[in-house]
């Protein structure tokens, strides 16, 4: 398994005050969890986020989680980067993503 990215130690817990953490999660099609996991990594965002984390489960799940500074958007309102969908072979169900704002 690849460990989870580590933020440099001068990014590390470095987020502003007003935030909005995305969270992206995956499951893998059978035998796809390790691809699954370097594509999401491969996705560039710009702009960048202020930090970004992923994270693997059992099951071949993964998670990717970024925070952008800034105020939680009204609904449907895209004013952040997200990850796009993987390639269809590489996922057993439709992707998962929830927005949240620090409270």
């Amino acid at each position: 398994m690849i460990p989870a990215y580590t933020p440099a130690p001068e990014q590390h817990w470095s987020v502003p005050m007003s935030v909005v953490a995305l969270m992206w999660e995956a499951k893998a099609a059978p035998e796809q969890g390790h691809a699954l996991l370097q594509w999401a990594r491969a996705q560039a965002l710009e702009p960048a986020p202020v930090r970004r984390e992923h994270f693997t489960a059992e099951g071949g799940r993964v998670l990717v989680i970024t925070w952008w500074e800034g105020d939680y958007p009204t609904p449907g309102h895209a004013d952040v980067p997200e990850l796009p969908d993987p390639p269809g072979d590489l996922t057993a169900r439709p992707v998962h993503r929830w927005r949240f704002a620090r409270a």
